[in-house]
């Protein structure tokens, strides 16, 4: 039997401009939250940088929590995005090493408003009003479920255990290695990280 699809009826120009202000804002917002936090984010600056109006935010969100979410899970979703991309792209069997390297770059220490929404913000979640903390906590359970995928027990509980060690490892280091003001001090503890997720490093 053939199932016919029907066509979607055409989007309005009105709504199409409404879906790409909406993606304008909720992209600039995933990039302030991890500048600046969730305290440090109003709604009147995420408006002006995406070239809009404060009064057009109720348009496009019922409340500042609601944006919030939105952006926190914009920004975990480009975060999972680049976890798959680097697992996919490294030579066979060298996934993890090259997640744990890719965490532990320089780059990804100095690239807060683009990196890690975790390492950025994790110390806020807590605090964060429901809908806020449920969006990140299913982005946190689909990159633990990506390092679980390398693991070479793939398929055992073991490895879900260390795929979640792994990246709380990662986490904690590079929150500590922006907080530090000494650069010795902040390569120094992404090493000693590198070092012991890599025993064939030792």
């Amino acid at each position: 039997m053939m199932t016919i699809m029907k066509s979607k009826p055409a989007k309005s120009p009105t709504a199409s401009r409404k879906e790409a202000t909406h993606e304008r804002i909720v992209e600039v917002a995933s990039r302030a939250i991890r500048r600046s936090g969730y305290g440090g984010t109003g709604v009147a600056d995420i408006m002006k940088e995406a070239g809009l109006t404060h009064g057009g935010f109720y348009a496009h969100f019922e409340s500042r929590d609601a944006l919030l979410a939105e952006a926190g899970d914009r920004a975990g979703a480009d975060s999972v995005a680049l976890v798959a991309r680097i697992a996919a792209g490294a030579p066979k069997g060298q996934a993890l090493q090259a997640l744990m390297d890719a965490y532990l770059s320089p780059e990804h220490v100095a690239s807060i408003e683009n990196g890690c929404p975790v390492c950025a913000l994790g110390s806020e979640m807590p605090r964060q009003a429901p809908e806020v903390r449920h969006a990140a906590t299913l982005r946190i359970k689909e990159v633990i479920d990506l390092f679980a995928r390398q693991m070479p027990d793939w398929g055992q509980p073991r490895a879900h255990e260390q795929a979640m060690a792994m990246v709380c490892a990662l986490i904690g280091t590079t929150m500590l290695a922006r907080a530090v003001d000494d650069p010795t001090l902040s390569a120094a503890l992404c090493a000693a990280t590198r070092k012991h997720l890599n025993p064939a490093a030792q």
